[in-house]
């Protein structure tokens, strides 16, 4: 595969200057109605589907020959990322009316890949409300050179290690290193992450050691494992390329406008129809930067109703790995004026 993305579709500053005066109420106004709306047949018919896609999965691991077990890995982690899409949709509260539904299907959904739901949900709400804001979005951002200079040597290596062709590794750096510490929050959030996160360690207390008991350490691995570590390869994948491009800015707080981040600084990708299935469509991702509140069933409607009311400055793009290598590549360190430096171009400047 190759990069589908069309270069002289992707708005620069001049083509985009009126766009400051943008708002996400304006924006909103042009979509239909419909897409706001939740539907609960599709929602419960999209779990159900998605629970006998993993089951199917299990199966398939429990009973293959070991040659067919790596692409029952794909299939089976790719379908509990579509159970992390399903718990997406409860933390925005766009699964269900009732928020008791929304909490209770989004930590079932969130159970098999040992992610506190209500520290993912706070934490991912933030990233709506700041998305490409310098120093505040914590989904995915370039670091500053100064800063990157008086980290740690150990942290710098880390950086470069999951920027340098290992950006699979990001999300579960990710999950561990903020989504644990309920004290990092306050007030009633800190009761509410506290208690994910004993619901989750205290699943994964009986659930492993079961595991290992019953199926041995391979067991183990083959059975949970490694289906999340291919969870985990989506859910990096995802997150960079939502809003990573060498082109794409990371606006400092001054001078941030919320419509102008949400419209132009998210990126539309599309990847192999099986995994847009399995993943109920999060990749149709402009629509759900503009609004939390649409369903991932409405995503496409959505999408296409932006695609008739501003055409090519949409920035779309198609999954391969030329993509993942020129963002890897490419989108290092931040930079005011080209919106990335490359850790080359850094090293040599030092």
């Amino acid at each position: 595969m190759t990069i589908s993305v069309n270069r002289e579709t992707i708005p620069s500053s001049a083509s985009t200057a009126n766009a400051d005066s943008l708002r996400l109420k304006d924006i909103l106004r042009t979509l239909p109605r419909e897409v706001f709306e939740k539907n609960r047949r599709k929602a419960w018919t999209l779990l159900i589907v998605n629970v006998l896609m993993v089951c199917l999965g299990y199966w398939g691991l429990a009973l293959a020959p070991w040659f067919l077990l790596p692409p029952l890995w794909i299939f089976t982690g790719t379908a509990l990322t579509g159970f992390f899409v399903i718990g997406h949709d409860c933390g925005h509260r766009s699964f269900a009316n009732r928020r008791w539904v929304n909490d209770l299907v989004g930590h079932l959904a969130f159970l098999p890949l040992i992610y506190p739901f209500h520290s993912w949900r706070i934490l991912h709400n933030h990233h709506h409300a700041h998305t490409n804001k310098l120093d505040e979005d914590n989904a995915w951002q370039p670091v500053k050179p100064e800063i990157f200079a008086n980290q740690a040597p150990w942290m710098q290596w880390l950086y470069r290690f999951v920027l340098n062709g290992c950006w699979w590794v990001g999300s579960i750096v990710h999950w561990a290193g903020l989504h644990f510490n309920w004290t990092k929050f306050e007030g009633k959030q800190r009761s509410q992450v506290k208690f994910s996160v004993l619901v989750v360690l205290g699943c994964a207390a009986i659930a492993f050691p079961l595991l290992i008991a019953t199926t041995g350490i391979w067991g183990f691995v083959k059975f949970w494992l490694l289906p999340w570590m291919v969870y985990h390869f989506w859910m990096s994948t995802f997150t960079i390329v939502h809003h990573t491009a060498p082109d794409i800015p990371f606006i400092p707080a001054e001078n941030w406008n919320a419509a102008q981040s949400q419209l132009f600084g998210t990126v539309h990708c599309d990847y192999p129809g099986w995994v847009e299935f399995l993943c109920h469509d999060i990749n149709v991702h402009i629509p759900h930067h503009l609004s939390t509140a649409i369903p991932s069933y409405n995503l496409r409607l959505a999408h296409r109703s932006l695609q008739e009311k501003w055409g090519g400055q949409l920035r779309e793009c198609r999954f391969s790995w030329s993509l993942m290598k020129q963002i890897t590549q490419q989108c290092h360190l931040y930079s005011a004026e080209e919106c990335y430096q490359t850790f080359k171009d850094y090293y040599a400047k030092r």
